[in-house]
């Protein structure tokens, strides 16, 4: 593999998302976004990294975070096979969303997890919120990761993709 995956985001449960996005920004000073409001919440925790040894910023953007809904957690295929539309066993927790590299794919890493003991939730779900491919599995240690899949502009959605 010639790059990485990465991380591009975190989401925090909540019972009552547009309180924990008025915490957030009251305690944090950050800025909250509804996307929708009451559902989903985007947190921007700041500027661009510094640069080092400058009060300069650079062109690289804080990651963000989000707040989920955990009535209604998207991105949800809803009444895909194996995705629960109920809590976790564990209950819910916090989502690591994990960007799939250009030269790597969602089915590869799921496989990957899966023979590592992880369980898929779910796999081939189109998330137009945010214009990305994605599918999740929970680790044999009860953390959730989203695989996000960069769906370009004006994406087709491939036959058998869910979305929502």
């Amino acid at each position: 593999m010639a790059y990485p995956n990465t991380l591009i985001f975190v989401d925090f449960p909540s019972t009552d998302p547009e309180a924990t996005a008025q915490f957030y920004a009251e305690v944090f000073g950050w800025q909250v976004e509804g996307r929708p409001t009451g559902e989903f919440h985007r947190i921007v925790p700041g500027q661009n990294f510094m640069l080092p040894d400058s009060d300069q910023q650079s062109p690289i953007g804080n990651l963000h975070m989000g707040i989920y809904n955990v009535k209604d957690g998207r991105p949800n295929p809803k009444g895909a096979a194996g995705y629960p539309d109920t809590d976790l066993p564990r209950g819910r927790g916090p989502r690591v969303y994990i960007l799939i590299s250009d030269d790597d794919s969602q089915d590869r890493i799921l496989e990957a997890a899966e023979s590592r003991g992880a369980t898929i939730l779910w796999r081939d779900h189109y998330w137009g919120e945010f214009n990305g491919f994605c599918g999740a599995f929970v680790d044999p240690w009860g953390t959730e990761f989203i695989l996000w899949g960069k769906a370009g502009e004006n994406p087709t959605i491939p036959e058998g993709f869910t979305s929502g």
